[in-house]
């Protein structure tokens, strides 16, 4: 709205009489000169000296100075200036004669602070706006418990909302459900259901919000039991829980599973997912992609075919939004490198463009980086050519990972290619050209495997573990295997390696029969 006036304002005719009257006795505070807006970004910002020092540089500063200009200066340097320096800044505004800072420049001021994450300035910031009798915005509220809640100071963030009285901020269902929000947010869930039980009469009508909000604390700490007490209220108090909810449950239920129980991912899942259809709340891409997700985590390949292809099947049978995207793709592809399957994996991400699937950065950047973790450069190579193909930009962290890759596993000439090849591009790369150079970069050199010598010797028949050896089983002991013939008599196995000599210690009886066999 402001930038609509300001643009209109300055688009009129001061040489006609009506708007320059117009003008000059507007009610909106004057714009402050972009001059004295730099000067004083550059005292806060890039001045060198200590707090004292500030104030007296701000005190010599010729500028004139309003609220407006205050709040400008504090966006403009927030990024760039110590936090010290920024606060010394506005403590210096607020006993300045010209400038009358309001309930919205102080809110504002708040805000800013609430972002630099900076508590001792949320401290002294809120002290003085409850002392000088000015009211809270709730949205300036919501900013700062959810920053206090983040920074592990819970019991200030609750503190602040026992007392808004004090700051002339009602506890209404909006800053019931801010403080609520920021408590599920870190998983702070028994602290958040206190707040609900002596607040009953106030979230009437944003029950749903603070179920969402209970629901998505006890994912965070993977509370199976009690997500599904939450759901079971909810249809008590006759809220059916959207896909959203069960979207959550499907998150806390799986990775629970994950930790405990891997092998219960997909029947469960899938139970869910027939429970939510049971109340017309069809599964989407989302509720499948989390599943993937977790089976990707612990390798399971078959059954994330299995989704995949039920997720096909889906489509073509009834008209729901669980279509295969880029990121269904992504998951399954991984999971295929990741477990060896370079041919179907590699067919994985011909399918998806086959399909007209456009996906983002993220898409080959993580599976290339897989690729070359994995020491699968050549299809990693193969992938870059169809993200370049795609025409998505960002090549910059791909040349920048397998450039080096490349030399280091001895092919100058295929990195060298490629360097040349970002060079005409005029990409900025981070790794240096010494890289290419083979006298400076050291050629990684794959451990061979030992060659192991086995020596036979037979020996009499021997109790291993209190129990004695049948037919023919194999038994470990230590550094000797076992081995039963059919007539009753042992083989003993020596295992040695050429480059690592151990010394075997072996019986008398044992030496004997070595002898003799030679």
């Amino acid at each position: 709205m402001k930038s609509l006036l300001k643009s209109k304002w300055q688009n009129v005719d001061i040489l006609n009489p009506k708007h320059f009257l117009l003008y000059h006795y507007s009610t909106f505070p004057p714009t402050p000169p972009s001059n004295d807006l730099q000067k004083l970004c550059d005292v806060v910002s890039h001045g060198v000296g200590s707090l004292d020092e500030l104030e007296a540089t701000l005190n010599s500063v010729n500028v004139s100075f309003c609220s407006s200009l205050i709040t400008q200066v504090l966006d403009s340097s927030k990024k760039e200036a110590p936090t010290r320096r920024l606060l010394r800044f506005f403590l210096w505004s607020e006993k300045h004669s010209d400038v009358k800072l309001e309930d919205k420049d102080y809110n504002h001021a708040i805000r800013v602070f609430s972002e630099k994450k900076d508590f001792l300035a949320l401290d002294m910031l809120i002290s003085n706006l409850g002392k000088q009798n000015m009211a809270m915005e709730t949205s300036t509220f919501s900013t700062v418990s959810e920053t206090l809640v983040k920074l592990g100071r819970v019991d200030e963030a609750l503190g602040i909302f026992k007392n808004l009285h004090k700051l002339k901020c009602p506890q209404d269902s909006t800053t019931v459900n801010a403080i609520v929000s920021a408590l599920c947010s870190k998983g702070h869930v028994k602290r958040a259901e206190g707040v609900i039980y002596h607040h009953k009469d106030k979230i009437s009508n944003v029950k749903l919000v603070i179920y969402k909000n209970l629901l998505h604390g006890l994912s965070i700490q993977e509370n199976v039991k009690e997500s599904r007490r939450i759901i079971k209220d909810m249809k008590g108090a006759g809220i059916t829980p959207d896909l959203f909810c069960y979207n959550t449950f499907l998150k806390c239920l799986c990775k629970k599973n994950l930790k405990s129980n891997p092998s219960g991912l997909v029947p469960e899942a899938l139970n869910v997912m027939i429970e939510m259809r049971s109340y017309k709340i069809a599964p989407t891409t989302v509720s499948y992609n989390i599943l993937l997700s977790c089976l990707g985590r612990t390798r399971r390949v078959k059954e994330s075919l299995q989704i995949l292809n039920t997720m096909k099947k889906t489509v073509c049978s009834c008209s729901c939004s669980c279509a295969p995207d880029w990121v269904t793709y992504y998951l399954v592809a991984r999971v295929l490198y990741l477990s060896g399957r370079f041919g179907k994996g590699k067919q994985m991400v011909d399918e998806m463009i086959e399909e007209g699937l456009i996906p983002e950065r993220k898409f080959y950047y993580d599976l290339i980086g897989v690729l070359c973790g994995v020491e699968r450069v050549n299809y990693a190579l193969e992938l870059f050519d169809l993200m370049k193909k795609s025409s998505l930009g960002g090549y910059e962290k791909v040349y920048d990972l397998l450039i080096p890759k490349l030399c280091k596993n001895g092919e100058f000439e295929k990195g060298k290619e490629l360097w040349d090849e970002a060079m005409s591009m005029n990409l900025k790369l981070e790794c240096s050209s010494d890289v290419l150079n083979p006298l400076i970069t050291k050629v990684f050199k794959p451990m061979r495997k030992v060659e192991e010598e086995v020596k036979i010797v037979e020996s009499d028949k021997v109790k291993i573990g209190g129990k004695k050896v049948k037919g023919n089983s194999y038994v470990k002991k230590g550094k000797k295997l076992f081995i039963s013939n059919k007539n009753g008599r042992k083989l003993t196995v020596h295992k040695k390696g050429k480059k690592k000599r151990a010394s075997m210690k072996i019986n008398k009886t044992e030496a004997t029969k070595i002898k003799s066999n030679n």
